[in-house]
């Protein structure tokens, strides 16, 4: 929420309006007196790293009365405010609608009290708000995640991770009970994240019977070597008799039918707190920016707005709607229609359901269709943080779909050397969570080895290869589609999944591994920036990693507060270095403590981090001392955030089904034959939707000299950065959104789902 009140608070002085914190919510606002209070410039600065809310929140019974309201009004117009920017669940956004429509009736009963006069009335006749959603449960309709959901999934999965090495070490059962009473968002998708055994959420009770189902699966697992096993509970959690599961209930269960160890951990208030991630920071500050343009151009005639995020785009939609969509799921839950609740929550939380029922429940042998095709995974490039659960859920998926599965070790140059093994259902258990790639990954591309790799393909009999990894790996599916007139080994289903920290593969707004990597970099300057309290002026230089590609400095520097971030995409020069310099020179004399300037590995061969350093420290001589870090390969390390297990987990899933789609199209003859462009394709995520497109039509897109994609969405994310800190830009990524309303017709088109 803080990055959000940030965000609210400078882009607000910066088109010259005057700015309002109101400390305590409603209560505050019908309190009046030092609850309301003008904010500054400097009274937001160091608070992006701040959990919770630094103005404070509380829930008000005195705001739902209309005397309440009434204060409030009075208390408003006393300091000239009709612009409300409301962060909070839907209680809180329908409470500000109330509060509008009222308005022009709590002002005329001012006047008729004599706590107003007619001038003021009139010139305060409108009060224009927005909202935007600031809830962990993610419950919400309307927006693809809420401000602190991914932060609360960080808290969830740092514990599931402590747990499953105790687990481990004592061969445990560990019920775990998640926050989200009437939305089982967090259980679900930390249930995804870390493999979970059992999930057991309020949209999706489970069919009577479930508790010996649960048992057998546990017990199976064991039997199977597994050591630990993991329930995740969500604190809502009911049967179809609208009865309560509780974490007690499930280990009482455990123990009595299988006499396992078992013990219960309720994560409670933890989930609430810590720091808020790189995500949560960038998605609050978009937000709060985006929320400060709709306050500008509402008129009487608009309807109140809440500010979503809709695949990467910030939008905004009318929040009555929203608000009533989201009431419509618990109705939809209250009356037993639970398939439609799911629909309800919308694709995304359908997709993720989907997919955990299809990686958890593994179907007996006797169930499983016969395909009779090989299919080989293997990683390429420099390795990535999420790398491991695009594997496990590719392995486990193409198992389900019938299919023997291949690892191969080492990238390509594995591949041509015969280092190739089937991979078993169990032999991925426990991977979601690892770091790197236990496949191991190469840079080494197949072109000079294409008859050995043909070679290794015919001796095990591959019919598809799967490929997850970075710029190098569409640099090797070209290179495999242009040998297959050569070798008819090639002529095969081919499928890429992005993978890169640097995020600088063209065909995707997104990789698997960059949202790691902008944690570490954004923990990293937090860690940097606090060395300097208490301590004279300081300005602080850090590289980062990312190639070509200045995405990891540039939403890095977003979401650490960064005074300028330098990319190659954005030339610069000697003057502009300067001026950078000067700005920050004033705005130390003034005000801020310590600087943070990110520079991007290659953004000029000239200008280099040490030059940077050097130039800095000259020129602030006498007003700040300089300090400079390079991050390096700790970029590259570190367990996977929730995002990236899910969108890995997700991805693959979808690509298998797509392979096992296109074996089936090209089997002929006894044999898979596939030699077109569409059977040789990138699985990237554009916008919301999930789209296979052949690696040949992305050519044009790509600037291969400097393996970056020749657009690139995230450049205009870089005007909000200077904005915030208090550079003169020009700033517009409002775009109009639309609800997602689940009786739309879906496109036919099945190569594209959402995320």
């Amino acid at each position: 929420m803080n990055a959000a009140v940030r965000a609210v608070v400078r882009m607000g002085i910066y088109v010259g309006a005057k700015v309002y914190f109101i400390h305590e919510g409603y209560q505050g606002m019908v309190d009046g007196g030092e609850n309301i209070k003008e904010a500054s410039w400097e009274s937001v600065s160091s608070m992006l790293q701040v959990g919770g809310t630094v103005i404070g929140s509380a829930r008000c019974k005195e705001f739902r009365a209309r005397d309440g309201r009434l204060k409030a009004a009075h208390n408003l117009v006393q300091h000239g405010i009709t612009n409300l920017c409301v962060i909070g669940g839907d209680g809180s956004l329908t409470g500000a609608n109330l509060f509008r429509e009222e308005w022009s009736g709590l002002l005329a009963e001012l006047v008729e009290k004599g706590l107003i006069d007619e001038e003021a009335a009139q010139r305060y006749s409108a009060l224009h708000i927005v909202g935007m959603v600031g809830s962990i449960d993610n419950d919400f309709c309307g927006t693809d995640m809420t401000i602190g959901t991914d932060s609360a999934l960080h808290r969830i999965i740092e514990v599931v991770d402590a747990i499953m090495t105790t687990a481990q070490s004592h061969q445990r059962t560990f019920v775990l009970e998640v926050m989200g009473r009437h939305c089982g968002y967090l259980a679900l998708v930390s249930a995804l994240a870390c493999g979970a055994d059992w999930v057991l959420i309020p949209e999706m009770p489970p069919e009577d019977g479930w508790e010996d189902k649960m048992c057998q699966k546990l017990s199976a697992n064991r039997a199977g070597m597994k050591r630990l096993n993991i329930i995740i509970i969500a604190e809502g959690a009911i049967d179809f008799k609208n009865k309560p599961i509780t974490a007690g209930y499930v280990k009482d269960l455990v123990v009595r039918c299988l006499g396992f160890d078992t013990r219960v951990t309720i994560l409670g208030h933890v989930q609430r707190g810590g720091t808020p991630s790189a995500f949560d920071r960038i998605l609050a500050s978009r937000m709060g920016v985006e929320a400060v343009l709709a306050l500008l151009e509402t008129t009487a005639n608009t309807p109140a707005y809440v500010v979503s995020l809709c695949g990467n785009q910030s939008v905004r939609l009318p929040l009555m709607e929203c608000v009533q969509m989201t009431q419509e799921v618990q109705k939809a839950m209250d009356e037993k229609r639970f398939e439609e609740a799911v629909k309800l929550r919308g694709r995304s939380f359908e997709n993720n359901l989907k997919t955990y029922k299809l990686l958890a429940h593994r179907k007996p042998e006797s169930e499983l269709p016969v395909s009779n095709f090989n299919v080989a995974v293997l990683n390429v490039g420099a390795p990535a943080a999420g790398m491991n659960a695009a594997v496990r859920s590719a392995v486990r998926v193409g198992i389900s779909e019938g299919h023997k599965m291949f690892a191969v070790n080492d990238g390509f140059e594995g591949f041509y050397k015969g280092q190739i093994r089937e991979i078993k259902w169990a032999d991925v258990g426990g991977w979601t969570g690892q770091g790197g790639s236990l496949l191991g990954t190469k840079r080494t591309l197949p072109a000079k080895h294409v008859e050995k790799i043909a070679e290794q393909m015919r001796i095990h009999n591959i019919n598809a290869l799967l490929v997850i990894g970075g710029f190098e790996a569409i640099e090797c599916l070209l290179q495999l589609y242009d040998a297959r007139t050569r070798c008819e080994e090639f002529c095969i289903p081919m499928c890429m999944l992005p993978a890169t920290i640097s995020n600088n593969v063209p065909g995707t707004d997104l990789s698997i591994g960059a949202d790691t990597a902008l944690n570490a970099i954004v923990e990293t300057c937090d860690r940097i920036k606090q060395s300097a309290s208490g301590t004279k002026r300081r300005v602080f230089i850090i590289e980062t990693m990312g190639g070509y590609c200045g995405y990891l400095a540039s939403v890095g520097g977003l979401a650490a507060g960064a005074d300028a971030a330098y990319i190659y995409e954005e030339p610069f020069d000697i003057r502009d270095l300067q001026a950078n310099v000067e700005h920050l020179t004033d705005k130390m004399k003034t005000s801020i403590q310590r600087g943070l300037v990110l520079r991007n590995e290659n953004s000029n061969d000239n200008y280099t981090t040490d030059f940077i350093y050097q130039l800095y420290s000259e020129e602030g001589k006498g007003v700040f001392d300089c300090r400079k870090n390079v991050l390096g390969h700790m970029q590259q390390g570190g367990a996977p955030s929730p995002f990236d297990r899910n969108f890995g987990t997700k991805i693959a899933a979808k690509a298998m089904q797509w392979i096992t789609k296109k074996l089936t199209e090209t089997y002929r003859q006894g044999r898979v034959f596939a030699n077109t462009e569409e059977s040789c394709c990138l699985l990237g995520m554009r916008r919301r939707a999930l789209v296979f497109q052949p690696v040949v039509q992305l050519k044009d897109e790509t600037d291969f000299i400097h393996r970056i994609p020749k657009e690139q969405w995230w450049l205009k994310l870089r005007p909000l950065m200077k904005i915030l800190a208090k550079y003169k830009t020009t700033f517009d990524v409002s775009d109009s959104g639309q609800l997602e309303h689940v009786v739309r017709i879906r496109p036919k088109d099945l190569d594209a789902s959402t995320v």
